[in-house]
């Protein structure tokens, strides 16, 4: 296997030489990224549930294999719209002399793709319909968590495409910092903001671009119009997902103080019916590695240790203490205080912390306010005016309104944060401009614009005659 230097100087050199990228060769590659996938399914599910130590085939399917598969074919569909030359508007008289002006999207060139743990195929495809949907190459540094998917793509990705168009590569911290100081021509990370710090330091030495999908803790707000039975239904079935580890995924809520006990009660009733089990249950998915669990174990201890109080959701009352299995149920944990680790960090677990709040929807918009701008954000209510505020007064990456995460589904929506929960963004056609190199295009008349403007000396009346106009 070349080296990482080897493999960005063969791409880049292969990019250049087949300038312009062709839209045939674009659909080409985005066809043979969803066979790549669509053909090896089943061994990327079994992959990944030996990665985690057990996760859902059926889960993996609609989070993985699926939605790997989804914004790909919204790319082949939209690509001609997409790639289309963009006509701009001239300045007052030039337009009538001839002048004109437009954008052209060319493809940067090759893209350096940083994947998580967590969705370890759909966060690798994602950008990719986006890369190669913009005329680009790519180089993939996957996640060491993940060793058995990570393994998966290297074996599998030369049968669809010479290294020269798509690579990986896999490796503990040391690999992703080398490959993160490469001198890509864009670079898309996506994973823990601490991490993304690292990510944009070792970027800056070569000026490339960065596309930061961090995280963050995303919070629900229950309006007091909110119907509590669907919206803790809604919640729970996004916290559960994957066992909570999503960076999208709920991270604590903000709940009217009267409401709090049904709330509770509601989240209670809608993990219990759809994890009735949990230990043998093949829908429910394990804490990806020790050191998570262990994580997530000791910030409980925290909570409980200063006052928390810790309610575990295990309707069949199994043994997890004695289960050879990181699998953990969801705890909901009320009375809890900013000095606890689980609302200092994001949690990416089956934990919910639940907030009160007194008085109108200022009280909870100040809550989230006074933290770091969250990935997401979720309101539940039926108060338009309150649900306008809410959308006014907070700034987040992305809202979903009665519902949790469905935002980042949606192919025609960024998917992006803002400050600590990222920058830049991807998806769809916003994905497509991320890729690439918007250039501007300017094509003079014959006349001699420049004398007319006053631009040439000696100036005299023609300058300041120019100087006039542009001022009105």
């Amino acid at each position: 296997m070349p080296t990482m230097h080897e493999v960005l100087a063969a791409q880049r050199a292969a990019f250049m030489a087949e300038l312009p990228v062709g839209m045939d060769v674009r659909r080409d590659r985005l066809k043979r990224a969803a066979a790549m996938i669509r053909d090896h399914a089943d061994r990327f599910c079994d992959a990944l549930s030996e990665d985690f130590g057990h996760r859902s085939r059926e889960q993996s399917m609609l989070t993985d294999i699926a939605a790997s598969i989804a914004p790909i074919s919204h790319a082949l569909k939209s690509l001609d719209r997409w790639a289309r030359p963009e006509k701009r508007a001239v300045q007052f008289p030039l337009g009538l002399l001839g002048a004109r002006a437009g954008v052209e999207y060319q493809p940067k060139g090759v893209v350096g793709v940083i994947a998580p743990w967590n969705f370890p195929v759909q966060l690798v495809m994602a950008p990719l319909a986006g890369i190669f949907a913009a005329g680009n190459r790519a180089m993939v540094k996957t996640s060491e968590f993940t060793p058995l998917t990570a393994a998966l793509f290297e074996e599998v990705c030369p049968r669809y495409f010479a290294v020269e168009e798509l690579a990986f590569f896999s490796g503990g911290p040391e690999v992703g910092k080398a490959f993160a100081g490469l001198a890509f021509d864009h670079l898309i990370f996506t994973g823990a903001t601490g991490v993304g710090k690292h990510i944009l330091h070792a970027a800056a030495d070569n000026l490339t671009p960065v596309t930061l999908e961090l995280g963050g803790k995303s919070p629900v707000i229950l309006g007091k119009s909110a119907d509590i039975a669907q919206a803790t239904a809604r919640v729970a079935t996004g916290k559960m997902l994957n066992a909570g580890q999503i960076c999208l995924a709920p991270d604590y809520m903000i709940v009217p103080e009267a409401a709090e006990a049904q709330v509770v009660a509601g989240l209670k009733s809608a993990t219990s019916a759809m994890y009735p089990s949990l230990l043998a249950n093949p829908d429910y998915t394990a804490i990806v590695n020790d050191r998570h669990f262990e994580r997530l174990s000791g910030w409980l201890e925290d909570a409980r240790a200063k006052g928390a109080t810790v309610e575990t959701v295990n309707p069949a009352n199994e043994d997890f203490a004695a289960a050879n299995s990181r699998k953990m149920p969801l705890h909901i944990v009320t009375d809890v205080t900013d000095d606890m680790t689980i609302m200092q960090e994001e949690i990416f677990g089956p934990i919910l912390p639940i907030r009160r709040y007194s008085g109108d929807i200022d009280s909870a918009i100040a809550e989230v306010n006074r933290r770091d701008r969250p990935l997401g954000l979720y309101y539940f209510g039926q108060d338009a005016a309150e649900q306008r505020r809410v959308l006014d007064r907070t700034i987040s990456g992305g809202v979903t309104v009665n519902d949790v995460i469905f935002h980042v589904s949606m192919e025609n929506l960024p998917f992006g944060g803002i400050g600590p929960s990222g920058m830049g963004a991807y998806h769809g056609h916003d994905g497509f401009k991320t890729f690439s190199h918007a250039k501007a295009i300017y094509r003079q008349p014959k006349l001699d614009v420049a004398k007319l403007a006053g631009l040439k000396p000696p100036y005299g009346k023609a300058t300041m005659a120019s100087v006039k106009r542009q001022m009105k």
